[in-house]
């Protein structure tokens, strides 16, 4: 084993006790070894004056290569991987390079001859945020997170807005992927949530909202987003396509969030919510928190964010639509109902990420949570049983092969009914009992408390029959007491009241 090297100190010591001391015992005061000290006095240059001698201790097994073949493949284009070269040599000569051993060594050559050799890289320059200067918007992918909705996985992405100075930010689900709709509607809820708006706002590439549409179309969503950020008097930016780190600020904040989100789901102790509005308020419940650690920086920055307009702007899109004899509409392959009465009106519907709205004229007509098409083409049906009810009471039949029947039903227990119903009873009597009880969730105001009792029948082996239910639901509901006369107190007890006290 070799030992310590020779300082300089201990070199110095040995050549002044030289000359009055033997080798062995010179070199013993000095701290080393005789034989130290016959090399010593061989080449008496100090250890901190000598030049390191390096050289290998292997052949090198590039060095037949690395000129003649290699080299001139790099200076052809520089972006050549090095498991790319190697596979080339393997190709030539076999023999010479039968396996991977020589790959972390070509990998370092390359390496080093890009650091010489290579054109110039891209410098990231860290930016000094300044207050009320950016927003920045950006969708991240929330699947991960094992949300359910009643024990079903929610496939969806979170829109996320951030201030680059403070970090303030705001959050929310988006069922549908990255569009206009869904960027301008949760960018314009984050700028009345924050009170203010920053001078520019910055998002990627919207390379999502594009994809699949023509020139025309990603012309119209261009001067939709810019005629967005007028009305607030922002200056629209987007940072170059595949250039992440220009959204730095959002793209850090983005794994943030998500690690706060599931660890604040670890502590509820669930991952399951009863509905997408639960899932909302847990998410701005997490952000709220977050923000409240920034309140020294939202403080400043307030202070430098322009108002808010005076309204909001449009954040939705807008089609119109014919409602068809079959009591409903069409919006992107799937299918809405509608009362009845507006068969053969034209509607105007807003489209939102999460929501339909339609208006006939300026009058709201109906809602709908907004349902997307399946890939397989097979149609999608919206259907609130009430908007059908009558007209199935007089056509009770036609539920049977109705072809948004599944759909009709408001809840899983009367899916259940007309299973059972089916099954045990002929088809005329299944379809009429069926809409009885649909038509007594609808008269009585009662959906929820009608399928308890359908529930409860079905427990106790019993087919569910309206006429029954309905004696049951009259029988629970308590009767509203009787008129009692109140005396009101005369108002000149007061007068003396005072009086007393003056």
């Amino acid at each position: 084993m070799p030992g310590k090297p020779v300082t300089d100190q201990q070199m110095r010591l040995y050549m002044s006790d030289r000359p009055f001391h033997n080798q062995r015992v010179a070199a013993a005061r000095a701290g080393f070894s005789e034989r130290t000290g016959r090399r010593i006095e061989a080449n008496p240059v100090l250890p901190s004056q000598r030049k390191p001698v390096r050289g290998r201790t292997v052949p090198d097994p590039l060095e037949a290569v690395w000129q003649p073949i290699l080299i001139p493949l790099l200076e052809r284009d520089s972006s050549v991987q090095a498991v790319t070269l190697l596979r080339h040599l393997q190709m030539l000569d076999p023999d010479g390079f039968p396996d991977d051993r020589v790959r972390r060594t070509l990998e370092r050559r390359v390496r080093e001859w890009r650091a010489l050799h290579g054109p110039e890289r891209d410098v990231i320059f860290r930016q000094s945020p300044e207050p009320g200067r950016m927003g920045l918007s950006d969708f991240t992918d929330a699947t991960e997170l094992g949300v359910t909705i009643a024990g079903h996985l929610l496939l969806h992405r979170l829109f996320h807005f951030v201030l680059a100075y403070s970090g303030w930010e705001h959050a929310a689900p988006v069922l549908g992927g990255e569009s206009f709709t869904a960027l301008a509607e949760n960018l314009q809820n984050a700028l009345w949530a924050l009170g203010g708006v920053p001078q520019e706002s910055r998002t990627d590439s919207l390379s999502a909202a594009y994809r699949n549409l023509d020139k025309d179309a990603t012309r119209d969503v261009t001067e939709r987003y810019e005629a967005f950020c007028r009305h607030y008097g922002m200056v629209a930016s987007r940072n170059n396509p595949g250039e992440a780190h220009e959204n730095g600020a959002i793209e850090a904040h983005n794994n943030h969030l998500k690690v706060a989100l599931d660890q604040a789901l670890i502590l509820r102790g669930s991952r399951d919510f009863p509905d997408i509005d639960a899932w909302r308020r847990f998410v701005d419940e997490v952000v709220a928190r977050r923000n409240r650690r920034r309140e020294d920086k939202i403080k400043v920055e307030l202070q430098h964010l322009k108002p808010l307009p005076t309204q909001r702007t449009t954040d939705f899109t807008e089609l119109v639509v014919r409602v068809v004899r079959t009591g409903g509409f069409l919006v992107h392959s799937v299918f809405y109902s509608v009362p009845s009465q507006f068969i053969g009106q034209r509607l105007r519907v807003h489209v939102y990420d999460d929501r339909i709205e339609a208006y006939l004229g300026a009058t709201h007509v109906v809602s709908h949570p907004r349902m997307r098409g399946r890939k397989d083409g097979k149609r999608i049906h919206s259907i609130n049983y009430r908007h059908v009810i009558h007209a199935l009471r007089r056509k009770p039949q036609a539920l049977a092969n109705s072809v948004y029947r599944d759909n009709l039903f408001p809840r899983s227990e009367y899916a259940e009914a007309w299973n059972r119903l089916s099954e045990v009873l002929p088809r005329k009597e299944a379809c009429k009992r069926m809409v009885d009880l649909l038509w007594l969730a609808h008269s009585e105001n009662c959906e929820a408390d009608l399928a308890a009792l359908i529930a409860g029948d079905f427990a106790n082996g019993a087919l569910p029959d309206a006429k029954t239910l309905r004696k049951q639901l009259l029988g629970s509901r308590t009767e509203l007491p009787e008129d009692r006369k109140v005396r009101l107190t005369d108002l000149s007890s007061f007068d003396r009241l005072l009086e007393v006290r003056t």
